[in-house]
C-alpha cells in the first residue's frame, strides 16, 4: 500500500471517529459544512444543489451531497466507481455533465493522438487496485469515448 493511501485511509478514518461521519438524510447543508468543510464545488440541479467533496487531484474519491430546494439532505455517494462511470453517455454527454456528476477531474490532458482534451479520474477497483477513468472529449466539449487503465505508483527506486 502506498503512503498517500494509508494517509487517505487515516484520514478518513479519523473523520468518522471524529463524528464527522457521512452526511445522513434530512441533515442541513450547516450541518453538513460543519463536519466536511466547504465543498470542493456547489452544483445547482433541477431539484436543489449538490455539494462535490472531491478527493482529486491526489485522491482516489468524490462524495456528491445532494440537497433539496431546503437545503436538506436527500443522498450522499461516493462517485468514483466502475457503476457510476458506466453512467456516462458518449456521444450525449457534454464536459460540464461530467464535471456535475464526478466533480473536477485530477487532471485534463492533450494527446497527439486525440484532438480533443482527456479527462482523467483517479479511482480504486474493488481489489483494491490503483486505476485511472479517462474520459475523452472533441473540440465542442462533447463525450466521444471513456476509458480505464491501472495507474502504477512510482517508487523511490524506480526514478
Amino acid at each position: 500500500m502506498n503512503a498517500f493511501k494509508t494517509f487517505s485511509g487515516m484520514a478518513v478514518a479519523a473523520l468518522l471517529l471524529a463524528g464527522c461521519a457521512s452526511p445522513q438524510p434530512g441533515m442541513s447543508r450547516d450541518q453538513v459544512q460543519a463536519n466536511w468543510g466547504t465543498p470542493t464545488r456547489t452544483v445547482p440541479l433541477a431539484s436543489g444543489t449538490r455539494l462535490q467533496y472531491s478527493g482529486q487531484p491526489t485522491g482516489q474519491t468524490a462524495t456528491m451531497v445532494d440537497l433539496d430546494a431546503s437545503g436538506k439532505v436527500v443522498s450522499v455517494r461516493q462517485v468514483l466507481n466502475i457503476r457510476d462511470f458506466s453512467r456516462i453517455e458518449v456521444d450525449k454527454w457534454t464536459r460540464a455533465d461530467v464535471e456535475r456528476e464526478f466533480g473536477p477531474p485530477a487532471k485534463t490532458d492533450g494527446v497527439a493522438s486525440w484532438k480533443g482534451d482527456i479527462m482523467t479520474y483517479r479511482w480504486v477497483d474493488p481489489g483494491e487496485q490503483d486505476m485511472f477513468f479517462f474520459v475523452y472529449l472533441d473540440a465542442g466539449q462533447v463525450v466521444r469515448r471513456v476509458g480505464q487503465g491501472m495507474e502504477f505508483p512510482v517508487r523511490m527506486n524506480d526514478r
